[in-house]
């Protein structure tokens, strides 16, 4: 028999694989160290990058609620200043109860164009965005505002109540 028993195979191939096992690169401690702090270092700026972010988020919808939070009353002063509106319609004199309903009125408005409230134009074509169709009526063109029922205002911007009007529908 040439060769080797069982046994010298055996603990020979045992030999090569804790051989094997041993020949595994070893990790550099100053690497792995790098690379954890690394790792720390780029979460931290993503963290401060979250944080940068919802602080300019939370700053952006302070800034829309304080501008809006007015919005409710605005339109409770709105129906206040068509009231006057329909009471100088309605007077023929110009006596001094009308004079001061008109100061009323001018100075009021004032107030609120001082607070972002302005009104919206209701002349020419209709538009969607700020107009409110109730009814249509005959007329030489499509789409042009006929009469206007109550005016419409925008608050910053922002329409909080729409013009309703009355449209024109070109005829065949």
């Amino acid at each position: 028999m040439t060769g080797k028993s069982k046994e010298q195979k055996t603990e020979e191939s045992s030999k090569e694989e804790v051989e094997i096992v041993e020949e595994e690169p070893k990790v550099d401690p100053l690497k792995e160290a790098q690379d954890q702090a690394e790792k720390y270092l780029d979460m931290a700026r993503r963290l401060q990058a979250d944080f940068d972010n919802y602080r300019k988020r939370t700053r952006r919808e302070n800034e829309e609620f304080r501008k809006y939070a007015c919005s409710g009353i605005v339109t409770e002063l709105l129906t206040i200043v068509d009231d006057l509106d329909r009471a100088l319609e309605h007077s023929k004199e110009d006596d001094d109860l009308v004079v001061g309903i008109r100061g009323v009125r001018t100075n009021l408005m004032k107030v609120l164009e001082s607070n972002g409230v302005q009104e919206i134009p209701a002349e020419g074509k209709f538009d969607p965005n700020y107009h409110e169709a109730l009814c249509t009526v005959d007329g030489d063109e499509d789409d042009q505002i006929a009469e206007v029922f109550q005016k419409g205002y925008t608050l910053n911007g922002k329409v909080i109540r729409f013009t309703k009007v009355k449209v024109t529908k070109k005829t065949a």
